[in-house]
């Protein structure tokens, strides 16, 4: 089921539709998309921004009510016109560690380290040489009750877990073992298999017996026919993406 009319917030000539998706998981949920008198279909408001350039202003415009936000004009008045930031969200950075500092640092330029008192002493002079920064071990409790959104604003649905897959921690969410699995997927060279340590010794004490490399869960073992049961699932996908693409 489609709905269109024109948006009186972007040039004449576009159309918005909402599409109600049929099926899946997601069943009943609506998509916004504009098209533009070319025929360009547009998924997201980075992208529209991006089409029609820096001289257009989409600061107060709402997305998928297809309107313009008055308090948000308001707001934007007077305000320097600045070029929208494509690759926000979108960067990689090789030395990215988790969990992620939330501050800024403090001091904006170099500073020199000055010696008020004689027993003060810095990282460097510590009787075992310098010091690596502790990690919080189940930081991804950190991020309880967040939701991750697509690029419409909505939020997306979280995955299941296989069932030969089972958490190691007090209290984690399925959310939270996710989490810790992409992490361990996107930080760590080596190959993500889980905890090698016996279970009991990771409850009694996880600060010593926990393995910081790998994500909390139980060691998993692949066999083959998990192999040829995903390889399955993927040529599936391959062959409906074929299908739709038609």
């Amino acid at each position: 089921m489609d709905k269109r009319r024109e948006i009186p917030g972007l040039p004449p000539g576009w159309i918005r539709e909402e599409c109600i998706r049929q099926c899946g998981l997601s069943s009943g949920r609506t998509d916004v998309y504009y098209i533009s008198p070319d025929g360009m279909k547009i998924r997201s408001k980075p992208q529209l921004a991006k089409y029609l350039g820096e001289n257009f202003d989409l600061s107060a415009f709402d997305f998928r009510a297809g309107k313009v936000i008055n308090n948000s004009l308001k707001k934007s008045k007077g305000q320097k016109r600045t070029s929208y930031d494509y690759a926000r969200g979108m960067r990689h950075d090789a030395n990215l560690a988790l969990p992620i500092r939330q501050t800024a640092s403090i001091f904006k330029q170099p500073v020199t380290v000055i010696r008020n008192h004689t027993d003060s002493v810095t990282k460097t002079d510590l009787k075992h040489g310098p010091q690596e920064q502790p990690k919080q071990l189940f930081w991804e409790k950190r991020l309880h009750g967040l939701r991750a959104s697509d690029s419409a604003e909505e939020l997306m649905l979280s995955l299941d877990l296989p069932k030969s897959i089972q958490g190691i921690g007090p209290e984690l969410t399925t959310e939270n073992i996710l989490q810790s699995i992409s992490a361990a997927l996107h930080l760590s060279t080596i190959p993500v298999v889980g905890q090698q340590s016996q279970k009991h010794n990771l409850q009694k004490n996880p600060g010593v017996h926990m393995d910081v490399t790998q994500p909390h869960i139980q060691q998993v073992v692949v066999s083959d026919e998990d192999i040829q049961k995903q390889e399955s699932k993927v040529q599936e996908a391959r062959r409906k993406l074929q299908e739709w693409m038609k």
